[in-house]
């Protein structure tokens, strides 16, 4: 795994951990009754899963970084 996917990785776990506990957060003030140590604790579950789910997509993808998707080449100009 190079450095570039190794900083995919990282931006996407950091960005889908904050997603899902400001996600908690906001249902838990309104719908659920869960403190914030616990909503912590939950949000790390989606996040870790998005650290396995990058590491897989840089060790067998298509484009050698956490994305899953193939990249379009550029036209020549």
């Amino acid at each position: 795994m190079n450095k570039t996917a190794a900083l995919d990785i990282a931006e996407r776990t950091v960005a889908t951990y904050l997603e899902t506990f400001l996600g908690l957060l906001l249902a838990s003030t309104t719908v659920l009754d869960l403190g914030v140590l616990k909503v912590a604790a939950i949000a790390a579950i989606p996040a870790a899963l998005a650290v396995v789910k990058g590491g897989l997509a840089a060790l067998l993808g298509p484009t050698g970084d956490a994305s899953l998707l193939p990249t379009r080449k550029k036209k020549p100009e």
